[in-house]
């Protein structure tokens, strides 16, 4: 695998690259080049080696700058939002030649190019990337505009899937072959998401307010924060005064409506709440970090349905992976930097998951020390307790 900084150098330079998406999602690798560099040979090269569609990520200003429209009121179940296939109008014949293809895709990246320019239907067929990108979408079209847009190229790419040569999709090991023959930089859509997590930030405060509660006499003081990509909003809820000389005492909490309302005895969820809460008072100050990842981020709906599973046997990660995804989708990068706008560079955190430690000193985060947060275990929660620990890790 090749760096992000690497992909988009090459890319820079007018140079195809590979990128990879996730194996459970359409789990392919496309070829990558911005599509002001769509040369014929660069058509070619895709419709030979590629074998799959050419298409033409676009930003949503380039996309209504050009007049273009959906090319159906759905989209596929990944999300690709296809428009309406366009043409360039002049210097193309049937449009389908690797020349009049290139002749396309470069006019579509013309800063200056309009509605008049492009016949429909054509043989490009323009995809609409979500604004957020990556970060908001992890697709193979929003990692296309992503890396234009960091090489400093014009907002409109070229991609197309790479086929096995049996027709079927190339998987890890047939891209990794593909790459060493024709010497390409490859990264995978989940390298660039953590490359943009890293350098951009992806949160702002939207309010602060006193909160008096139960637990103290002594207020605390909740921050609201609003994801830039997806509008979801989290919080930090602060008690006492935090040295930024001194680690701060931190807990990082990802919701769950089910433990923390309903204190549901499935899990252990509300009891770790409660328990942080209660330590953060006896320190004297610290900080609680709510995230809005539920069900280990596959939201409530999915995750009643993963405990109908288990109702019929299955452990907690198993359903999961039932119903289509990891044991764990949390991503703690939202939380690093709300730390990081709270002034907190270093923390003593309270959570027995290694993971959640990794995921904040990924993002800048100093953990000086990891303070476990054991809640009693109940009957119907040890099943979940000792998968926890057995299949996630948990230090339990």
């Amino acid at each position: 695998m090749s760096t992000v900084q690497q992909a988009i150098e090459a890319i820079a330079k007018g140079e195809i690259i590979v990128v990879s998406d996730d194996a459970r999602r359409e789990n392919e690798g496309d070829l990558i080049v911005a599509a002001e560099f769509a040369t014929p040979e660069v058509v070619n090269f895709m419709a030979v080696h590629g074998r799959g569609l050419i298409c033409a990520p676009l930003s949503r200003g380039r996309v209504e700058q050009l007049g273009l429209w959906p090319m159906s009121t759905t989209v596929d179940r990944f999300g690709t939002a296809f428009t309406v296939s366009v043409d360039a109008r002049e210097g193309v014949t049937t449009g389908i030649s690797a020349a009049d293809r290139s002749q396309t895709l470069v006019k579509l990246a013309e800063a200056q190019a309009s509605r008049g320019d492009f016949d429909i239907p054509g043989h490009i067929f323009p995809l609409l990337a979500k604004e957020g990108g990556v970060l908001e979408r992890p697709g193979h079209t929003e990692a296309a505009l992503d890396l234009v847009t960091l090489a400093g190229c014009e907002p409109a790419a070229a991609i197309c899937e790479i086929l096995a040569e049996n027709g079927e999709m190339a998987r890890a090991p047939d891209l990794a072959k593909f790459v060493e023959t024709h010497g390409l930089a490859h990264i995978n859509v989940s390298d660039l998401v953590r490359y943009r997590q890293q350098r951009e930030r992806v949160i702002q405060p939207s309010g602060s307010v006193n909160l008096p509660t139960s637990y103290s006499d002594q207020d605390f003081q909740l921050h609201c924060f609003t994801t830039l990509y997806d509008s979801r909003e989290h919080i930090a809820v602060t008690f006492g005064d935090i040295d930024e000389n001194q680690p701060a005492l931190v807990r990082i909490h990802s919701e769950c409506f089910t433990g923390d309302i309903l204190h549901s005895s499935r899990c252990d969820c509300g009891d770790q709440l409660d328990i942080a809460m209660r330590e953060i008072i006896r320190n004297g100050s610290g900080v609680l970090v709510y995230l809005r990842q539920e069900g280990r981020g596959i939201g409530l709906v999915q995750k009643i349905q993963a405990y109908r599973l288990q109702d019929e046997g299955l452990d907690t990660v198993e359903a999961n992976e039932r119903l289509g995804f990891p044991p764990d989708m949390r991503d703690y990068s939202v939380a690093a930097q709300v730390l990081q706008i709270l002034g907190i560079s270093a923390v003593n955190l309270m959570t027995n998951n290694p993971a959640k430690v990794q995921g904040i000193t990924d993002y800048g985060i100093e953990v000086v020390k990891r303070l476990p947060i054991v809640a009693p275990a109940k009957p119907p929660s040890a099943f979940y307790l000792k998968t926890k620990r057995e299949r996630l890790g948990h230090i339990l």
